[in-house]
């Protein structure tokens, strides 16, 4: 082993800790010895019949209500797509249902091992997540809550036939959709949920059912022989793994692993609401997206947890999963995690900062709402953790399906309170956090600014995790966040796709003065560049009287102001980014600052930067330069929504060298919007 590679090692094991580390070496060490595919070949005991009242379903006519005629209408549009062989991937556009993989398949483990190539040649970039994620069956939700509504019959067949053709291509154990665990799980519990919706239809027959209830089996035993390497991973992984086989447990009551698999879905469950999210509310992969998919995980095991089920649980007693059972799943963690996704969410556009690894997971579709519109799981959070409603609308459908009445308190006010600088039209987040789990990003100091439902500096997201360079996952960089780096260096060192070393911490501070100028400020610090003897801080202050201007000229003012301790009294290069929506700008530069102006939907947006030294200024909009010149940077100017989608953005850059101290003042200010009376 090279020297960089011990280094890196030991970071590594200091960082992750030695459990985690361990169970790592112990899944690579089964991997290696073949345990794992002699575990899978024991024979798989009778399945048994599976339950049909998992879930407390809702009626058609409270459905309906909610969703009114044009929920109705997209929700059939999107099962229609789906009838036709379609599938809105990640959310977004419309593409071919592939559950057959390439063949010859091998046993999953001989692709982990690379004992075998991946079959995946036919999907785009040859990244495993194309592959994966039609075979998620997420789809089948759709489907069967437009059964649920219409009683067309169309909509199970859809789901049996592709059903079917999942079974034929993709033996247990075979191809590169059981390499994953945490795949196996997310299917399992779409199968279950499949299993009830579905059941009163003519296109269920017991025989379909056997054989839904045995792939049932064969996906809760992929599960456990490798919860060492979820365990290793202390995420998300671990979270769905342990919800499926509770699932598994109370879907197929009668079998022989019911009882293992319950106990041990709920030890890890237990585990995982306790472990994975910190005093603040924040889940452990700091990530709003995975914030969602645990929320969405805890409220679907709570439904299971509060519903009375048949079979087995009858003979026990009948309802002996009460709500009291409820709290083994550590509510308050849960009311915390509520909060802190609340306190991100966009009032107007229901949207939240795109903050830290967005795979495009939406394990529970739920709702009408797009990918991007985080109140149904926000409400339904809110109802079932804080006991209380958000205001009502279409996104309360997800509220409905895990059995979450309208709660009698409501939240009358607009806007969660929250953590954050709040204005009346806008709002902005100071990302500042002291890592207790991996980072996701290396984005301390970045700052979020929302205006009127529109997000003015946004995150740039994910895009790809498994693509050729330059997009192997580089949209995580300090580069591409509204934040300053220095030398063109990345806050914390870049081991891998998926790991950051070195990591950087950040503290932060509310300041309560009272000042007739401004209405909220807040500021942090980072020793991210510490090792190059630079500290940079960052206040952020939001007035709410507009500069000497002309009355009524402005709305809202922000400034951002960094200031960049040189205590090495060596030269570097300080450079400020903002990443800007991709609208008609106009822009001037002069000596002293750069002023652009961007045309958004609600008027002119004005953005004016003033470094303390002569600075030089790049424009970038899709990798393509529109003012400076420099490098080819073919990541700069991209913003990407969801995971294999990326539109354009103003990626603008301000660059000082200096071997002193250094400060950038930002301003954004916003017209005003006379209302419509």
């Amino acid at each position: 082993m090279s020297p960089s590679r011990i280094t890196t090692a030991i970071k590594a094991l200091r960082h992750l800790g030695f459990t985690q580390v361990a169970l790592n070496a112990l899944y690579r060490f089964g991997l290696k010895t073949g345990h794992y595919k002699r575990v899978e070949e024991q024979s798989v005991e009778s399945s048994g019949l599976l339950t049909n009242s998992l879930f407390p379903f809702p009626t058609k006519e409270q459905i309906l209500q909610t969703l009114g005629a044009n929920g109705l209408q997209s929700l059939l549009t999107e099962a229609d797509e789906i009838v036709a062989g379609k599938f809105r991937q990640f959310g977004a556009t419309p593409v071919e249902i592939n559950l057959t993989p390439l063949a010859p398949l091998a046993h999953w483990t001989a692709y982990e091992t690379g004992q075998a190539p991946l079959p995946t040649l036919y999907a785009p970039l040859s990244d495993i997540k194309f592959t994966w994620e039609p075979a998620r069956f997420g789809w089948a939700f759709v489907l069967g809550r437009a059964w649920h509504v219409t009683g067309d019959e169309q909509y199970p067949a859809a789901f049996w036939r592709h059903f079917e053709t999942f079974q034929a291509a993709n033996p247990p154990y075979l191809g590169p959709n059981w390499m994953s665990g945490q795949e196996a799980a997310i299917r399992l519990m779409a199968f279950a949920w499949a299993a009830q919706i579905f059941s009163g239809s003519q296109h269920s027959p017991h025989e379909r059912l056997l054989r839904l209830a045995e792939s049932i089996t064969h996906h809760a035993l992929r599960i456990p022989t490798t919860l060492l390497y979820a365990r290793s991973q202390n995420n998300n992984h671990l979270l769905t793994e342990a919800a499926a086989l509770y699932t598994a447990s109370l879907a197929l009551p009668d079998h022989p692993h019911a009882p293992e698999w319950r106990a041990t879905g709920q030890q890890w469950l237990t585990w995982c609401f306790t472990r994975q999210i910190d005093a603040y509310g924040e889940y452990v992969q700091h990530s709003t997206n995975y914030h969602r998919l645990m929320l969405q995980t805890a409220l679907w095991v709570r439904a299971l947890t509060t519903t009375p089920i048949r079979g087995q649980a009858e003979r026990e007693g009948g309802r002996r999963r009460s709500f009291r059972a409820y709290g083994w799943m550590n509510p308050e963690n849960l009311a915390l995690a509520t909060h802190w996704l609340l306190s991100l969410l966009d009032p107007d556009s229901g949207r939240v900062p795109n903050l830290g690894a967005n795979d495009g997971a939406l394990l529970f579709p739920l709702s009408t709402q797009p990918f991007d519109d985080f109140r149904p799981a926000a409400q339904a959070a809110a109802r079932a953790f804080l006991g209380y409603s958000l205001p009502s609308g279409p996104w309360d459908e997800m509220s409905l399906w895990f059995g979450l009445p309208r709660a009698e308190s409501q939240l009358e006010i607009p806007r969660y309170p929250g953590d954050h600088l709040y204005a009346p039209h806008s709002w902005g987040v100071l990302r500042a956090v002291r890592y207790k789990s991996r980072p996701s990003h290396a984005d301390q100091l970045h700052f979020d600014l929302w205006w009127r439902g529109l997000n003015i500096a946004q995150d740039a997201g994910t895009y790809l995790y498994n693509a050729p360079h330059p997009w192997d996952n580089r949209l995580t960089n300090t580069l591409v966040h509204n934040t300053v780096s220095v030398d063109g260096r990345e806050q914390m060192t870049r081991a891998s796709r998926f790991l950051y070393l070195d990591w950087a911490d950040a503290s932060s501070k509310r300041h309560f003065e009272t000042d007739a100028d401004f209405a909220q400020r807040v500021s942090a610090r980072t020793y991210a560049y510490a090792r190059i003897g630079v500290r940079h801080d960052r206040m952020v202050t939001v007035s709410l009287a507009p500069p000497a201007t002309p009355a009524g000229v402005n709305d809202e003012r922000w400034q951002v102001q960094d200031e960049l301790l040189n205590l090495s009294l060596k030269p570097h290069t300080f450079r400020l980014h903002w990443l800007l929506p991709d609208w008609e700008y106009e822009i001037e530069s002069g000596e002293e600052k750069i002023e652009i102006r961007l045309k958004s939907p609600h008027g002119w947006v004005t953005l004016c930067i003033q470094p303390s030294l002569a600075y030089r200024a790049s424009l970038v909009r899709a990798g393509e330069y529109l003012l400076g010149s420099g490098a080819p940077d073919l990541v700069r100017g991209w913003v990407s929504p969801t995971y294999a989608q990326k539109v354009p953005a103003l990626s603008l850059a301000i660059e000082v060298e200096s071997s002193g101290n250094v400060t950038f003042t930002t301003e954004f200010t916003f017209p005003t919007i006379t209302p419509i009376l």
